[in-house]
């Protein structure tokens, strides 16, 4: 029998040659405005700190009493003994920040979809899904027995269609409807309402994926159940503390009989140690800061707007962005990584995102805004992408 490694090792110089290997690049630093990456000084564009919370200095102390007082774990799975006063709370601010019934928080973004999604697919359940949904959504459908069908991007007349057909062959019990809310690599929105619309008139349920619009959209950050006004008309919204949130965690806003059936029946919540006292307590106060003040939300929309207009006036393509996720289309991959590494050098850190995470004519640099950059660090960064843009020939 060969060696597990003589079979690995040819799957990682298969990626290699295809210039599709993920680098792993070494912060130093906290995860600031202003970072270290690999021994150099840099500006953090390449992070989804959007609001600068993970720095917050009451965050940072609400997490050092909760270790002090609670200690640095929890000691056990969530339904044995690791349900803390501070995970209940959690999940109450959740909800009060969320305006929802109840909430369920998980350890990460990703347990919440992976353990939670296939709980709700049945083998007489047909799940419909964004064809640009996230990879941990699309795992979470895996699991279930559902029957699985994709609708276009963001495209609602495809998804009536869909919708429309099941309907008229009767043969399942249940309908959901999965999506992003803010869709990672292009920064577009869901158009939810849209989809609620249709939802409804099919008698289909809505999961919704909010990682990238929790903190960003919405009043106060809410998210996009807030955004499009759909309180009370989405069965489950997703969500993540590990972006503009600034700490970690999964949640879902939902009404208090899914939490608990989820409570029950999700594996990753049920299976896996619950998050320690520190991570909470930085959570349960990210939201808190958040409902009394809404300025870093603004500050951020503000950041993004004179970002792209400064962007356009180069005469750069962001694509569809209609968030703090602003991509800089290359469309060939070999540009986006020369922009990426012309930037580094000039002392900014955006990453390029080629094949096969996109397709191989939608190569670009994602560079994500925060509501920490002043304006001088915003044309410090436009000046490095003017500079690189020219010698690599992406600017006039």
């Amino acid at each position: 029998m060969a060696s597990l490694d003589s079979i690995l090792k040819p799957v990682i110089d298969d990626l290699k040659a295809k210039d599709i290997y993920w680098k792993t690049y070494k912060l130093e630093s906290n995860s600031g405005a202003h970072g270290v990456v690999n021994g150099k000084k840099v500006l953090m564009f390449g992070t989804n700190n959007y609001l600068g919370l993970s720095n917050h200095p009451e965050m940072v102390e609400a997490a050092i009493e909760a270790t002090k007082k609670y200690g640095a774990g929890s000691g056990a799975v969530r339904p044995i003994a690791g349900t803390m006063d501070l995970h209940i709370k959690l999940e109450e601010t959740i909800a009060r920040f969320k305006k929802s019934e109840a909430a369920v928080y998980f350890q990460t973004g990703f347990a919440a979809n992976a353990g939670g999604i296939p709980q709700l697919l049945d083998k007489e359940t047909l799940v419909l899904s964004d064809e640009l949904n996230h990879g941990s959504i699309i795992d979470g459908v895996r699991l279930s027995k559902a029957e699985k069908g994709i609708y276009k991007h963001c495209e609602v007349q495809d998804l009536a269609a869909k919708l429309e057909e099941a309907q008229k062959s009767g043969k399942h019990k249940k309908i959901w409807v999965i999506t992003d809310g803010v869709f990672s690599m292009d920064g577009d929105i869901a158009p939810l309402g849209k989809i609620q619309e249709v939802c409804s008139k099919y008698g289909a349920y809505i999961w919704v994926d909010d990682a990238h619009g929790d903190g960003v959209l919405g009043s106060h950050g809410r998210g996009i159940v807030d955004h499009f006004n759909l309180h009370g008309k989405i069965e489950a919204e997703m969500g993540t503390f590990s972006k503009a949130f600034g700490v970690v965690g999964g949640l879902v806003s939902c009404s208090s009989v899914m939490k608990e059936y989820m409570h029950n029946k999700a594996r990753t919540y049920l299976l896996s140690g619950s998050a320690p006292p520190a991570t909470v307590a930085a959570c349960t106060k990210a939201l808190e800061i958040l409902e009394k003040d809404d300025s870093l939300v603004k500050k951020l929309w503000e950041n993004t707007e004179y970002f792209k207009e400064k962007l356009s006036k180069m005469g750069l393509d962001t694509g569809n962005s209609q968030t703090p996720i602003v991509p800089i289309m290359t469309g060939d991959s070999t540009k986006a990584k020369q922009l990426s590494a012309g930037l580094y050098e000039e002392g900014v850190f955006a990453v390029p995102i080629v094949f096969p995470m996109v397709a191989k004519d939608k190569a670009r640099v994602r560079t994500q805004i925060r509501a920490d950059f002043s304006k001088e660090d915003l044309d410090f960064a436009l000046e490095a992408i003017e500079k690189v843009g020219k010698n690599i020939g992406l600017v006039k």
